[in-house]
């Protein structure tokens, strides 16, 4: 089954708009949605699954992440810079990593102990929330230019706060790998972009069904 289809590409692109708007929360505010930020998690140690919606846990682990995506794509004006810069960022970084196949084998091995971790303790306990900001920080923050966090820095100096922020970015990039996988591309995102907001808007329909 392909998985290039505008269902899953919006699904990709709502994930990356969720990893995005949490690290600006938390830049910010020093706070994150907790159910939102598990599915960015989780979607980073899910490293094999059925379709895309199942690396979120379901189209609700995702709901955030759509709302954002389809507020994004609805007004030709940009609410919020910092995270739009980010998610910007996140697919650009994704293109440069995609070049680094030592890398990406070092990413994998990492995420697999990772995942073993998150077995014994829960995806959101605090030493596999600093594992994942360590895989990012020692692997994809050393590719140039490095995704620059902007917010309040009595929050950006907190070792909890900055390993979130980090976890998420990993996250992210996940994100970013699978709207490539399905198809994504900048020119489908600038001349789809109505059609990406309709399916956006229908999968938070089917969320709100229940479906």
């Amino acid at each position: 089954m392909s998985f290039k289809t505008n269902t899953y590409q919006t699904i990709a692109l709502a994930g990356i708009s969720q990893s995005a708007h949490l690290v600006h929360q938390l830049a910010t505010t020093g706070r994150a949605d907790p159910e939102a930020l598990e599915a960015c998690l989780q979607s980073i140690l899910t490293l094999d699954a059925d379709n895309p919606v199942d690396i979120y846990g379901g189209l609700a682990g995702i709901k955030l992440g759509l709302e954002q995506l389809s507020g994004q794509l609805s007004s030709n004006q940009i609410h919020n810079p910092e995270q739009a810069r980010y998610s910007a960022s996140l697919v650009f970084l994704e293109s440069k990593f995609s070049e680094k196949p030592d890398m990406q084998t070092q990413v994998h091995n990492k995420i697999e102990r990772a995942q073993k971790q998150s077995e014994h303790f829960g995806v959101m306990h605090e030493n596999v929330i600093a594992s994942l900001a360590d895989i990012y920080h020692s692997t994809l923050s050393t590719i140039e230019p490095r995704i620059m966090v902007n917010g309040d820095q009595t929050y950006l100096a907190s070792p909890v706060v900055i390993n979130k922020i980090r976890a998420l970015l990993l996250a992210g990039i996940r994100s970013a790998m699978l709207w490539k996988q399905c198809g994504g591309s900048r020119w489908r995102f600038l001349f789809f972009r109505r059609k990406l907001q309709l399916e956006a808007d229908f999968l938070l329909s089917e969320i709100e069904k229940g479906v």
